[in-house]
């Protein structure tokens, strides 16, 4: 029978520490990547509803008018409107 000598414990035990060490670091590098990849969408969401959304300003309609009596009108007028 052979006893294990303390260094061989030792190195045994070393072992073990570094892989938890590098799973540690693999989730942490995990989490990181998740977060980031949060933060981007959330960026993408609000950048869009402030896109689709205008908090003020002008607002352009186009329309053409019609004289009754012609089949097809002979001008178009551009009316600009600010909101309120």
């Amino acid at each position: 029978m052979v006893v294990p000598t303390g260094s061989t414990t030792r190195e045994r035990d070393r072992g073990r520490r570094s892989s938890r060490r590098g799973i540690g670091r693999v989730l942490r590098w995990l989490g990181l990547l998740l977060l980031l990849g949060l933060a981007f969408f959330i960026g993408l969401a609000v950048g869009r509803a402030v896109e689709s959304e205008p908090a003020g300003g002008e607002q352009t309609l186009v329309r053409t008018l019609v004289v009754p009596g012609t089949l097809t009108p002979r001008e178009t007028v551009t009316v600009t409107v600010s909101n309120p």
